[in-house]
């Protein structure tokens, strides 16, 4: 058990197709580079990327697992769920995925009519040259602009200035169900993984009442090293992974080298206590065909 938690596995990053700025294809060489041994590509609600990611990474001889982070509404807060080595053709992943998607565009439209109230111009098309594609737009990509326009330094200023609760930018938007995500994941044949757990500014109850349903809709694992988890939430969440029976999976939340808090492969190892997600796994990761480096 322990030989397999300490496995440079890297179950969380992002692309330029939805909010990160490398390529696929860039993504794969940096993780390769940096040591990591199983490797999946979850971009928001969205999957158009995967293709590239599986090609690249057998040119590089990375074993690789299909992924996506799905958008979750739950008690009034936005929470995400890693989907991991699912097929990426079911149809009901396909439109649900999609139908999440739907939604962005009202919303970022409306986060910019709230930032031009404070002389905030433009923002809506300044986005877009992040993004593209309307149905893809994010937040991330509005703090990129407000960057390149001067209004402030770094990314992680534009989100405390304007676009977290009660800031001009600011809009909520109700994502999918916790049980339809969850549900589209396992349909799919693949694990369902709660993101980031001590982000969500859950009350002790809340966040147990997330757990329990979680579980009750067959979520099977839970994040707990990721690069916006410190050393003691690490140890909170592998005891509450512990408690609900689930799996421990492990990914840096990489979107960009300027801007990420960890790099690909970079993350500390799973606690050897825990089964790690990439057991429930195994029969599903993409693995290099002989002779690839």
């Amino acid at each position: 058990m322990y030989l397999q938690t300490i496995l440079n596995a890297d179950l969380h990053c992002h692309s330029v197709v939805s909010d990160g700025t490398l390529t696929p294809e860039q993504l794969v060489e940096r993780a390769k580079a940096n040591g990591v041994e199983l490797w999946a590509l979850t971009d928001h609600d969205e999957i158009g990327g995967i293709a590239r990611a599986a090609a690249a990474a057998q040119a590089q001889g990375l074993n690789y697992l299909t992924g996506a982070e799905i958008s979750v509404t739950f008690a009034g807060e936005t929470v995400h769920i890693v989907g991991l080595g699912f097929d990426a053709q079911n149809p009901q992943l396909v439109a649900g995925l999609h139908q999440t998607r739907s939604g962005r565009e009202l919303r970022a439209r409306e986060m910019a009519d709230g930032l031009a109230k404070v002389g905030i111009k433009g923002s809506f098309e300044g986005a877009l040259q992040f993004v593209g594609n309307p149905e893809l737009i994010s937040r991330t990509h509005f703090a990129r602009f407000l960057v390149e326009s001067g209004v402030c330094s770094e990314t992680h200023e534009v989100f405390r200035k304007y676009l977290t609760e009660g800031k001009p930018g600011y809009v909520p938007h109700r994502w999918a169900a916790l049980k339809d995500a969850v549900h589209w994941i396992t349909e799919a044949r693949g694990v369902a993984v709660i993101a980031h757990p001590a982000r969500y500014n859950f009350t002790a109850n809340e966040e147990y009442a997330l757990f329990t349903e979680f579980k009750n809709h067959g979520g099977q694992a839970v994040e707990v090293v990721t690069g916006s988890h410190t050393a003691q939430e690490a140890v909170k969440y592998a005891e509450t992974a512990q408690e609900f029976g689930l799996a421990a999976s492990r990914g840096s939340d990489f979107h960009s080298p300027g801007e990420s808090r960890c790099d690909l492969g970079a993350l500390p190892l799973l606690p050897g206590a825990l089964s790690p997600v990439w057991e429930l796994l195994a029969e599903r990761i993409l693995r290099p065909e002989p002779g690839m480096r």
